[in-house]
């Protein structure tokens, strides 16, 4: 594979945050807070809003700055395909399974990626997005000693599994 990163940047680099166009602020607080569970930090009227897990500045700005009232954008555009949310084991996604279910939400795509365990969905502006679990990195796939992802179907039975009965 050709090294197309002669020079990496420092490896502590990583995305903090993620801006939503939204057309409604109260919708999109309904399901990010409401559903998903994440915390409103700030509001700003009708314009803005800021949620995030475990009282951080934000990790989700949720605007509509340029989007009020607006449509998602059609589906053969370029643009965001989806934002990952990373949860930090398998019991909390499986718990975004429940709030997802008990909800009424739809998946789009559930999936072993063999790195990571993976729900796909749309929030109520079309946005996509990810929720997943990364597994330890000694439990990756490996061929030649490059990472080996698959796509494979998500025993979601067996994931809800992990919840407390």
């Amino acid at each position: 594979m050709a090294d197309l990163t002669p020079d990496p940047i420092d490896p502590g680099v990583d995305i903090g945050h993620v801006h939503l166009k939204v057309a409604d602020i109260d919708r999109a607080l309904a399901f990010y807070c409401g559903v998903l569970g994440f915390e409103l930090q700030q509001r700003m009227g009708d314009e803005a809003a800021f949620v995030s897990a475990g009282g951080y500045h934000h990790h989700i700005g949720l605007n509509t700055w340029m989007s009020n009232g607006g449509s998602p954008p059609p589906r053969a555009s370029t643009g965001l395909f989806h934002l990952a949310i990373r949860y930090p084991d398998r019991r909390t996604l499986a718990d975004a399974l429940r709030r997802l279910t008990e909800a009424g939400i739809t998946l789009g795509g559930a999936s072993d990626h063999g790195v990571s365990e993976a729900l796909y969905l749309n929030d109520p502006d079309g946005n996509g997005i990810e929720l997943y679990r990364d597994r330890p990195r000694e439990e990756w796939p490996r061929e030649d000693g490059e990472i080996a992802m698959v796509t494979e179907p998500l025993d979601l039975r067996g994931l809800l599994a992990e919840l407390p009965a």
